[in-house]
């Protein structure tokens, strides 16, 4: 593994723990990531979408479904999510 492999799957994992910190906060942690949909990076984007699926579908589904568009990880990352949300596996937020 690289260095940049490296330091980006770390940058994940802690993403990751952050977001979990967050929604262990319910609604107020929700409203928290509401501002991430909007952010410049398409990977902020798509990881708050992704967890916010169920609180705010339409606008979720709507940053997933532009991200899934282009090439590479991320867009891939954001084509499973809208799969496992259609298929009914969905299960990044706990109600």
């Amino acid at each position: 593994m690289s260095a940049s492999d490296a330091k980006q799957k770390k940058t994940r994992r802690q993403r990751r723990k952050f977001t979990h910190k967050l929604l262990a906060h319910g609604n107020a942690g929700r409203n928290a990531l509401l501002v991430l949909l909007k952010h410049e990076r398409m990977d902020v984007r798509v990881m708050a979408a992704a967890h916010l699926l169920r609180y705010r579908t339409a606008e979720a589904k709507a940053v997933l479904e532009e991200a899934a568009k282009g090439k590479g990880l991320v867009p891939f990352e954001a084509g499973q999510a809208l799969k496992r949300w259609e298929e009914g596996t969905w299960a990044l937020d706990p109600e």
